[in-house]
């Protein structure tokens, strides 16, 4: 079998190289910085798959002096036929040599075979100074592609197009902080047809990484399901003594188990968040100066909160007929169906009227105190009183969910999740929200999923996943 390819990402420094390493490997651990020599020796970034190595991304320092390198190579060739053995000559004897550290570690993974990738950045001016840089790299004789990666606000990639088109095979603008995942396999596609000893494994490559997206998604789904039954049906509970009834109020005890529920659900929320980071393999998303914000006003329980992802009296309407149609059905299961679907109907009416009636607020947990038993008494605080409840944390957290599948792993930027201007659960289909509200409807009864409801409500979510993509898809 073919080795897996190796490319090299090359460039003038301070033009975006790590950053394009960083996204074409999905490794958030890779240093990005503004000033120029972050990279100063190679270092290899292998994307692995299942434990399969697809491709290898070789981050180098950047050209110091390649207008003395080309000097040498032009000074020690004869013709163009030797082009090649004349790089690797340079590099051979000038390991070492402090004048050249730089450009012989960005040429020795070229001349051991990778191929090139060429960054440049598109916001600054062509400058006749890089044709030094792009005429050493012609001169390995290696299949060259190059990109163009704006960095500031300004364009000039036409130039920039019309003068690479004349050194590189490829020439393609990439953003490496914003580009679609879609153009990750364009490049890797790209590269493919430069080199034919590459087709197969990178086409099995692009294959691998396109499964691997639509796995983390179903992946994704169940996370979001899991934490939605835990945050649905927990409840906090306190036992308590003869001494200890007498000596606590009522009040009192409500406001500590309210307070520990409260803690318990945000905890569990941001568990979530940081299950799915890992997920899609963002292991570094600072809490402190790049922290995965919500506004303050946005918290988990604020009122601005349930406004903005709290589904409205139409859709609980809706959905909760469905949920209560399911639970009715018991009734004309224990008539042996003489009641003709009566239950059934009821069931669904008084499913609806409830969501409906309740739609307008967030009806959060009460305090509930049980009867004396061997001295003691038990009191508890949860689980939730209504689903409004769930579709908050549902928003939440399929909103979070898109943003960081969404993200490069090149991106160091505040990543801050401003609600929705309107609720994009209106575009899931029936099916998947009657399996939502009857999940949600059951947690709050504190029944557990059976293995297959479970099943069926993590596909549910995949589904609002799914439909949240093009939701987000069809407002750009």
């Amino acid at each position: 079998m073919t080795n897996a390819p190796v490319f090299a990402v090359v460039g003038h420094p301070n033009k975006g190289k790590s950053s394009v390493v960083a996204t074409l490997s999905q490794n958030d651990a890779i240093a990005i910085a503004l000033e120029p020599g972050t990279t100063r020796a190679r270092q290899d970034y292998p994307l692995t798959v299942d434990g399969r190595k697809l491709y290898t991304l070789v981050d180098t320092p950047g050209f110091q002096r390649p207008r003395r390198v080309l000097q040498w190579l032009e000074a020690h060739s004869i013709s163009a036929s030797d082009h090649p053995e004349t790089a690797r000559a340079f590099v051979l004897q000038h390991r070492g040599d402090d004048r050249f550290v730089d450009e012989c570690e960005l040429l020795a993974p070229i001349v051991e075979g990778a191929g090139i990738i060429y960054v440049v950045d598109g916001s600054v001016p062509y400058s006749a100074e890089h044709e030094a840089e792009m005429t050493i790299l012609r001169w390995t004789g290696r299949p060259s592609l190059a990109l163009i990666n704006s960095i500031g606000e300004d364009d000039y990639s036409d130039t920039w197009q019309a003068a690479l088109g004349q050194f590189f095979q490829v020439v393609r603008k990439f953003d490496a902080v914003r580009a679609p995942f879609e153009q990750h396999l364009s490049l890797l596609r790209a590269f493919g047809q430069l080199e034919p000893d590459w087709e197969a494994p990178l086409e099995r490559a692009t294959r691998f990484l396109s499964e691997q997206r639509r796995q983390r998604r179903r992946q994704a789904a169940g996370l979001v399901a899991r934490a939605l039954e835990d945050l649905m049906s927990y409840q906090e509970r306190r036992t308590l003594t003869l001494n200890q009834i007498a000596e606590t109020s009522d009040a009192s005890l409500a406001e500590t188990l309210r307070d520990r529920w409260y803690r318990h659900q945000r905890q569990r929320e941001q568990a979530l968040r940081i299950d799915i980071e890992h997920l899609y393999q963002h292991q570094r998303i600072r809490r402190q100066e790049a922290e995965l914000q919500w506004h303050s006003q946005h918290d988990l329980f604020s009122e601005d909160t349930r406004k903005h992802w709290a589904v409205s009296k139409r859709y609980l309407a809706t959905a909760g007929f469905g949920a209560g149609a399911v639970s009715g059905a018991g009734i004309d299961a224990v008539t042996f169906g003489s009641s003709l679907g009566t239950g059934a109907l009821l069931g669904g009416l008084i499913g609806a009227a409830g969501s409906y009636f309740y739609g307008d607020r967030l009806v959060l947990p009460a305090l509930s105190i049980g009867p004396m038993k061997d001295g003691l008494k038990t009191a508890s605080f949860g689980p939730v009183q209504d689903s409004q409840f769930g579709y908050v944390v549902l928003g939440r957290a399929v909103d979070h969910w898109w943003h960081i599948s969404q993200r490069n792993h090149a991106g160091r930027d505040l990543l801050e999740l401003e609600p929705a201007d309107h609720h994009w659960l209106e575009q899931l289909d029936k099916a998947s929200r009657r399996e939502i509200q009857k999940a949600f409807e059951r947690c709050r009864k504190q029944r557990a999923l059976a293995h297959q409801q479970r099943e069926q409500f993590a596909a549910a979510i995949e589904h609002a996943l799914a439909a949240y993509d093009d939701w987000r898809l069809n407002r750009a």
